[in-house]
């Protein structure tokens, strides 16, 4: 075995993002990972905020909603670039950039990208976090397969277009 490589090497510890600016320029963003205090902040916002998604009459965390008193969520997303990006973006994509960084410090550089590319509409990206996956799985091992209890199968959905091609 070759042993664990440096984490440099591999992580990405650094965001950055195109965008254009008020002056119609496109500058790319670099934002610096969080703290780690900053990073486990956004998280448990995050994690709070899907499970009062999920569950509105659950009662909140109120640990997390202690520490959103004292957290700008945008702001320890964005880090040093906080400032810069307030001066030089209009709300729709200073919002964008944000909650971008906050998608990637919660949920990582793959998630991210894929809300990046969206233009922020939501799409299915499964659960969000280990307990969510944990459950997704162990739900779909209890999860009966549909298949058909007489043993016949149904044809496939391409047989009707085949066949209206051919008359």
């Amino acid at each position: 075995m070759g042993g664990f490589k440096v984490l440099e090497e591999f992580l990405g510890d650094s965001l950055d993002l195109p965008v254009k600016c008020r002056d119609g320029q496109v500058r790319t963003f670099h934002i610096a990972g969080p703290s780690a205090e900053d990073g486990l902040k956004v998280e448990k916002l995050m994690e709070t905020g899907i499970k009062l998604a999920a569950d509105p009459d659950a009662a909140p965390d109120a640990d997390a909603l202690d520490d959103l008193a004292e957290l700008n969520l945008y702001e320890s997303a964005l880090g040093d670039t906080y400032d810069e990006l307030r001066a030089e973006l209009d709300w729709p994509r200073f919002r964008h950039v944000a909650l971008t960084a906050v998608i990637w410090i919660s949920q990582g550089l793959d998630a991210a990208e894929s809300y990046w590319n969206s233009g922020g509409a939501p799409s299915p990206q499964g659960p969000a976090n280990r307990e969510q996956r944990r459950a997704s799985s162990r739900a779909a091992k209890l999860t009966p397969s549909q298949a058909s209890p007489s043993g016949t199968s149904t044809p496939r959905a391409t047989s009707r277009p085949r066949k209206a091609a051919q008359t």
